[in-house]
Formats: C-alpha cells, structure tokens, sequence
C-alpha cells in the first residue's frame, strides 16, 4: 500500500478534511467533523490505517487477511486497522477508505449532509 496515494484518495474525498493529531503520532481525516480515516502505527511502530467499518464486515474481513486486525486504540467492533505492509492492494484499500467515509457520511445530520453536498 503506498500511504501517499491512500492520503491523495482521503483528501479527494467530497468535504473531506485532515489534521495530525501529536498526541497519537497520527494523521485523522474527517468528514462533518467526524473521523473516517487515521494514519499511524501501532505499539511496536508498524504503519497502519484505521478505518470505520460494519460490524459483520469487519469481523469477516479480519478473518480472511491476515494484515487487517481490529481498530488499534479504537472500537474494536466498529474499526479496523490495516498494516501498510499487508499485500492489500490500494485499490482494496480505496474501497475501505470509501466504505468508512459513508458510514460516518450516513451519521451526520440532514443539514451537515446537505452543506458537504453543496460545498
């Protein structure tokens, strides 16, 4: 996975905004104010990426590949984290990336939906 192509895709996203946040050692992109994406690593230092994820899907997803683990520092029901040096491609990842931002997406209230839309 190439973490400067997955931060471009972040970005692209409709609304989508970032900050880095020191404490954490990590880069947060939101959407309405609310997280959808962190970049960081985890204890040992290893890069990864958390991403919002459906309960089920996370569960399954965790199952089939090995470099994806429940959301380090984060719900482990809701969230998953992805090591950079997992075999994943980007475009997979794009589509986690883009799966997280609509559920945050879906969240929001009828009137921050409608100000991202109209930006």
């Amino acid at each position: 996975m190439n973490k400067e192509k997955l931060q471009v895709y972040c970005l692209s996203l409709l609304g989508a905004t970032n900050d880095y946040q020191a404490d954490w050692q990590a880069d947060r992109y939101h959407i309405g104010g609310k997280m959808f994406a962190m970049m960081g690593t985890d204890a040992t230092g290893k890069p990864v990426i958390t991403l919002k994820c459906e309960p089920s899907r996370a569960e399954e997803l965790r199952e089939i590949y090995e470099g994806i683990i429940p959301g380090y520092y984060m719900n482990k029901t809701h969230w998953n984290s992805i090591y950079f040096d997992s075999n994943l491609s980007d475009e997979f990842v794009e589509n986690l990336i883009q799966h997280s931002y609509e559920l945050i997406f879906s969240k929001l209230t009828k009137k921050v939906q409608n100000q991202i839309i109209s930006q």
